[in-house]
């Protein structure tokens, strides 16, 4: 009984600090997707920690977006895109964050991301994703 109890006091003094590693990370947060042509904005997407050291995404809100991914297959197939993944298994390799898989919901398209950055100071975000050898780079804009 002392011993669970030491575990678990020790586990719960430890929480605080887990949660301030993650929320130090400027990636975390709320961002503006922007279209790649015309600039216009078109969901806010939800960057947050998930699971092993990971961060994922999803869309939280949906602005100028189609409602849903027609374009998609598999099980995202006509699906709602607010709560849709759009970002996952991102790894954090040599101060870089990158690694994971993407899904782009207006072309149905899934891509692998070569890096997620932080630039102008944490307010912009460069998301750069490839197809095969073919790679382009969107830019998020802070929303909190």
């Amino acid at each position: 009984m002392r011993k669970s109890f030491f575990t678990l006091a020790l586990f719960a003094a430890s929480l605080p600090f887990a949660t301030l590693a993650q929320s130090g990370n400027p990636l975390i947060g709320k961002w503006t997707t922007l279209d790649d042509e015309t600039g216009r904005a078109m969901t806010v997407v939800e960057i947050y920690p998930a699971q092993n050291g990971t961060l994922a995404a999803k869309i939280v809100e949906n602005i100028a977006a189609p409602p849903t991914c027609t374009k998609c297959s598999g099980s995202n197939k006509d699906k709602s895109i607010i709560g849709m993944p759009v970002l996952w298994n991102l790894r954090n390799e040599n101060g870089v964050w990158g690694g994971g898989n993407g899904l782009k919901p207006s072309t149905g398209d899934t891509f692998r991301v070569r890096s997620v950055e932080a630039i102008e100071n944490g307010s912009k975000l460069k998301v750069t994703g490839c197809k095969g050898p073919f790679c382009r780079t969107a830019t998020w804009q802070r929303r909190d």
